[in-house]
């Protein structure tokens, strides 16, 4: 459709001439030189295609958000004044909310709204594009007319208070980091963020650990339907739910303000201060996840970690392999010597703790020492023990638990055959493998994270596999796929599982393309595959589910194949070097 304004009332001559070709035209070649400029070019066509699809993927969903609680519980103007009990609904307690900006959705679509923990992700892929649009998205979730009073990060609007990953201290880390690769490093930003961002660690302290023992109970957690019950509902047996990935959200949450924390402080000395208190909270989670009334939320029988259902003085442990048992592992980092040598204070402070609060460092696990490696100081902090990691990984390694031919599943197959049932007053609650859309009507039947593939969550798992092998080298290398005989480093692993991914867009061997199902791709008239971008995919096939405009997070392929084209430019002693240059200023 072709279509020009003009004043109304003026004859602007000719409409559709060749001046209105021309700056199509042009648009046209400015929009590929920036493309030429910015995609790999040691990546193929089809490669770099993707990735520019993606990106322009993203860039749409970005839209105009107004939404003003206080104007909304007050009622329009010309409309019958709202009854008093609006005031006591959904959102009611969110009067300071002043939303009016250009924000990043998860599908401008089906999904024209945002969602807390989706933004964080898309700010990473949209960091390369354009970098000062991520900051200041980051930031406004931050500022007072977003963020709650007590501190809480507005999740969406159908429940502003329900509770998301905290994951956004990690998008802000990363969008720094990769602006940093540019030559161009904001600390500014940084401690803008970082100092907000406490607000937001200490609502979390405060309102989701019931016991004060460090087990978290965050709610659902954005995983909708993954658990017996609905989780942000309360449990039909009354009790608190101890949550395994709550406890290890909160674990990552330490684990990335201490990072931050350090490079402020080679800035601005003041922060060491902060980062001993983000390390000595981290060792409480750990201590907790791994010890509290005898081995926490680690069942040792089966070697992985599950919720724990506690009413009164009873504990019972759901024993539901699935994705939120693995976020454990990824609350990893190298505890670099090189930097905390130029923070003599923090040393200090960390070498006291270790001394006199033997009580928490008994179990060395979390701050393991690798003495044959050419950094015999430097430390390991993960939530996870090194026999541990290995028993969790056996599941996550098996293709008839976690491992898909497109990834991670979100629940393991071992519960296609045997789900996992709990009965309470001759109700029954059932978790049973559906690798594809979901049979379940909890939280609507609209989502679904017992086994389809998500990009999100995959993402942080292969991070975490790249620090756990940064740290072990050669010196950890485990069966992969569990039960092939093949021995692999975490590094190798790491590289297939995002070339796993990658594959569900790219054609197998009889010409499919996995996310399209039985269904042809659409062709441009450059002859170019035009890709969809879903919201989760089919473990099994592969094929695309969910919103189907979601670029969303889905956008992280631009991330996989940026990571592609360095593992084809650089060595792979180069990648893993990188990977601990990370924590060194």
């Amino acid at each position: 459709m072709r279509l020009r304004y003009r004043p109304k009332g003026e004859d602007v001559g000719e409409r559709f001439g060749s001046a209105f070709d021309d700056v199509f035209a042009a648009r046209i070649a400015e929009s590929n030189a920036y493309y030429d400029a910015l995609l790999p070019t040691n990546l193929k066509a089809d490669e770099r295609s993707l990735m520019r699809q993606a990106a322009g993927g993203l860039l749409w969903t970005k839209q105009f958000y107004h939404y003003v609680v206080e104007e909304w519980l007050t009622g329009d103007p010309a409309m019958p004044v709202p009854p008093p009990s609006r005031r006591r609904i959904r959102n009611a307690d969110w009067g300071h909310l002043f939303n009016r900006d250009v924000i990043s959705m998860p599908d401008k679509w089906e999904y024209p709204w945002y969602a807390a923990w989706d933004l964080a992700f898309h700010m990473l892929p949209m960091a390369k594009l354009d970098p000062d649009f991520a900051k200041r998205q980051l930031g406004i979730f931050l500022r007072e007319w977003y963020m709650h009073p007590n501190g809480q990060i507005p999740a969406y609007e159908f429940e502003l208070s329900d509770v998301n990953p905290p994951v956004h201290a990690w998008a802000v880390l990363q969008v720094f980091l990769q602006e940093r690769e540019c030559g161009r490093e904001d600390y500014s930003f940084l401690a803008g963020a970082f100092q907000k961002l406490l607000m937001n660690f200490t609502w979390w302290v405060n309102r989701k650990d019931a016991f004060g023992e460090h087990l978290f109970s965050g709610g659902f957690l954005g995983l909708d339907n993954i658990g017996v019950f609905d989780r942000s509902k309360p449990l039909p047996t009354g009790g608190t739910l101890e949550q395994a990935d709550g406890t290890a959200w909160m674990g990552f949450y330490c684990v990335i303000m201490l990072r931050i924390a350090f490079r402020l402080a080679l800035v601005q000395r003041e922060y060491a201060d902060t980062a001993s208190k983000f390390f000595e909270h981290f060792i409480h989670i750990a201590d907790a996840i791994n010890h509290l009334g005898g081995t926490g939320l680690w069942d040792e029988r089966d070697g992985f970690y599950y919720d724990r259902m506690r009413v009164g003085d009873q504990s019972t442990v759901l024993r539901v392999r699935s994705i939120a048992g693995l976020m454990p592992l990824c609350s990893a980092m190298i505890l670099s010597q090189e930097t905390v040598e130029k923070l003599p204070g923090f040393r200090r402070r960390m070498n006291w703790f270790l001394k006199y609060r033997q009580d928490l460092s008994r179990d060395m696990s979390y701050l393991e020492t690798e003495e044959e490696t050419d950094r015999p100081t430097d430390r390991l902090l993960a939530l996870p023990s090194k026999e541990r990691l290995r028993r969790a990984l056996k599941y996550v390694f098996d293709e008839n638990e976690f491992l898909s031919p497109f990834g991670i599943r979100s629940l393991s197959k071992y519960h296609a055959a045997n789900p996992y049932v709990f009965h309470v007053d001759g109700a029954e609650y059932r978790v049973g493998y559906e690798p594809a859309e979901s049979q379940s009507g909890m939280f609507g039947g609209n989502s679904n994270w017992r086994g389809p593939i998500w990009f999100p969550l995959n993402y942080l798992l292969i991070e975490s596999l790249r620090t756990y092998d940064a740290f072990y080298q050669e010196k950890f290398r485990i069966e992969y796929p569990t039960g092939s005989g093949e021995e692999r480093c975490l590094r190798e692993i790491a590289d297939d599982l995002e070339d796993r991914l990658l594959s569900l867009f790219e054609p197998d061997a009889d010409g499919r393309i996995p996310y399209l199902g039985e269904r042809p791709p659409a062709i441009d008239a450059a002859g170019e595959v035009m890709h969809e971008f879903f919201e989760y995919f089919d473990a099994e096939t592969g094929k695309g589910l969910g919103a189907a405009h979601q670029t969303g997070w889905t956008a992280l392929v631009i991330n996989l194949l940026e990571a592609r084209s360095k593992r084809r430019a650089e060595p792979r002693e180069a990648q893993r070097v990188a990977t601990v240059a990370h924590d060194i200023a």
